[in-house]
């Protein structure tokens, strides 16, 4: 047995499709009323990467969405602003010479998002790119043919590569749970990405397949959870594809919460929400009226 398969025989993670539904369900009848509070909308709202990732995507209008980022810090001076901006990474430096917010990231999907099909030499440029360009975080996509190839030494030396182009940039690893499916498969992926070296877990691309699914976060999570306790390192988690509202928002709060203890979610160093409509929706909720601001 190779190293990468001992990784994933070694875990305890429980794998079954049935008993994880199960457990999901369980969490959100215990917990979920009791997170459903105005300071919760909060927190959630300064957990979202505000993303923008369309083919007409410009030098103008990515300016113009980070503006309504600077805007918000003015018109809304008593709420926490959003964690990051997300954009392709041709746009980092648009972003970083309009960004007047210290507090608020830049994020850059990367690694030929979101298919992640090309040399691995064009991948790593890409990420240095970014980074060399002002990107503080980094968004790559799990090597799905190559894992379902079973050619894990591979898919890691990807990752592994990756990470070392980010320099001090934070690598989030998508791993594209609709592709995935089973909660095996996103076990497996889970641990290999922990193992090379992922500073965040994150769903889904929201692009080709389904997005987040409350089933595969739980099983993310269990994962992040065994890693932290076999090694001390704390590592994030990201629900991105198709979270669009703040009740939606609040589950995958809730099992973060529930799984991993408080201080994932106290801040938005270890939890965030990848949204282009969710922000809107918290906003409205917290201010008690329809607002379309962002």
């Amino acid at each position: 047995m190779d190293k990468y398969q001992q990784v994933i025989a070694d875990s305890k993670v429980i794998a079954d499709d049935a008993e994880v539904s199960a457990r999901v369900e369980k969490i959100l009848a215990d917990h979920l009323d009791e997170n459903r509070n105005v300071e919760v909308y909060k927190q959630i709202l300064n957990s979202i990467d505000l993303t923008t990732l369309k083919s007409t995507d410009s030098n103008r209008s990515v300016a113009d969405f980070t503006e309504r980022v600077n805007a918000f810090d003015h018109e809304y001076a008593e709420l926490p602003n959003v964690a990051a901006i997300c954009v392709y990474p041709n746009f980092v430096p648009v972003v970083r010479t309009v960004l007047d917010v210290s507090a608020v990231d830049i994020a850059a999907v990367s690694g030929c998002f979101p298919s992640a099909q090309s040399f691995p030499e064009v991948k790593i440029a890409e990420i240095a790119l970014a980074v060399e360009a002002g990107a503080d975080e980094i968004d790559i996509v799990f090597g799905l043919g190559d894992f379902f190839d079973k050619d894990y030494e591979e898919v890691c030396d990807q990752i592994q590569e990756m990470k070392h182009a980010c320099r001090n940039a934070r690598l989030k690893v998508i791993l594209e749970t609709g592709a995935l499916k089973t909660a095996e498969n996103i076990k497996k992926a889970s641990l290999l990405s922990l193992y090379s070296g992922a500073d965040f877990l994150k769903t889904s691309t929201g692009k080709e397949y389904p997005g987040a699914s409350l089933e595969a976060a739980y099983v993310m999570l269990e994962c992040i959870k065994e890693y932290y306790e076999k090694t001390g390192n704390m590592v994030g988690f990201k629900a991105s594809g198709g979270v669009a509202t703040t009740e939606e928002a609040l589950r995958y709060y809730t099992l973060v919460k529930t799984v991993l203890g408080e201080k994932w979610v106290e801040d938005n160093e270890y939890f965030r929400l990848g949204a282009s409509r969710l922000a809107n929706n918290v906003l409205s909720d917290i201010v008690g009226t329809e607002v379309k601001f962002f």
